[in-house]
Formats: structure tokens, sequence, C-alpha cells
């Protein structure tokens, strides 16, 4: 009897792919769309980040030990989320990110553990409020740094799906005419507009067709 080989993972780095986004706004955060995670409503922390700490949802489990038994045996109790935070390099010239992060802000801080990959079921939603941020002090050779700890205000949302990426129609060719014709008479190839991309396939409308 053969055993059957495991299929192979595609292993990665966090650093490079994993992405962190501060949202103003959100709807659903189940369903977190692209013009959510897109500027200006976005804000791109990720370059700045040294340290990142927390940000998993916990359970309190409540142990339940019987008589019949000397294991003492537990069930799942209430969900939580503990203190989270983020540790950013400061910069000497400008103080966008500590504009957007003053104790007491309320928002969400977004995480793409696989990048943005449309379709892919990998992102955390955490809404949170801005609990301290201070700045850290040393007499080390290491770059300047401040800490920002957050509180998880309500329930996240783990594992929703990246939106898919819009792009616009590409423009004809300048020397066609008002009929999609090109200038020497004839076309050499179809025309075609691409709308949307997802995830799963890209839809296209071929000119000339119902």
């Amino acid at each position: 009897m053969s055993l059957k080989k495991p299929s192979t993972q595609t292993r990665f780095l966090r650093r490079g792919i994993s992405k962190i986004f501060w949202l103003q706004k959100i709807n659903d955060p189940k369903w977190p769309t692209r013009t959510e995670i897109s500027e200006p409503n976005r804000f791109d922390l990720t370059n700045a980040v040294s340290d990142i700490e927390g940000w998993a949802l916990e359970n309190d489990p409540i142990e339940t030990p019987d008589m019949g038994s000397t294991f003492n045996s537990s069930i799942p109790g209430n969900d939580k989320a503990e203190k989270s935070s983020l540790t950013f390099y400061e910069d000497q010239h400008s103080d966008a990110i500590e504009q957007k992060l003053p104790k007491g802000a309320k928002g969400w801080i977004v995480l793409l553990r696989k990048g943005d990959i449309p379709g892919s079921r990998s992102v955390d939603v955490f809404p949170v409020q801005v609990a301290t941020r201070a700045a850290t002090y040393s007499t080390g050779n290491e770059a300047a740094k401040f800490k920002v700890d957050f509180t998880i205000i309500d329930e996240p949302s783990l594992d929703a799906v990246v939106p898919e990426a819009i792009h616009t129609v590409p423009k004809p060719p300048e020397d066609c005419d008002d009929d999609g014709h090109h200038g020497h008479g004839h076309h050499d190839h179809d025309d075609v507009d691409v709308t949307v991309v997802s995830a799963t396939k890209t839809t296209v409308h071929e000119h000339g067709e119902d």
C-alpha cells in the first residue's frame, strides 16, 4: 500500500508580503471593499512598522471537572482579544503617523496576511481604539521608535476575502476613427475591453458580440 505524498506548501516570509492598513471607515468588516482598502480611506502603515504584537482572537476556556474522572476537562468560554500594539520607526521630519493615530482615535487595523491577492481569504479586520502612544528612548545604536497600543473594541473579522481589483478600460489607438477602425481601413486584431479582474476569472467583452 502506497502512502499519498502530501501536497507541497508555498511558504513565505511575512516581511515584504503582509500589509498593514489603518482604515478610517468600513461598512462591513466581513466584506471590505476595494474602495475601502484604497486611498484616501486607507493609510498604509506597512513600511513604517518595526515590530508587531498581539492581533489574535483568544478564548477563555471554562473548566468542567466532574467526579467521574481525575482529568480536568474544559469547554470553550468567552472570546477575547488581548491588547495589541504596533511599533513604528519615528520620522525626523514627518508626523503623518502620529497625526493619524492620536490617543483615543477609533478606526480599523486591517492585516492582509498574504498580501493583496484578490480572492484570498486572508484579511483580518480589527476595530480598534488607540489606548496609548509613546516614544521609546534609548542610548543604544538603534533607530528612534514609538509604540502605539490598541484596544480591540469589538469582535474582529478574521479570514475575510481580499476584494477584487478594478482596472480601467484601455484607450483605443490614436489612429482609430469613431467606428473603432484603424486609419489603414481594417482591423489587425479584435479590440477587447477588460473591465474587472477577479481572483477567478477576467470578464471580457468583444466588440460586435451581443
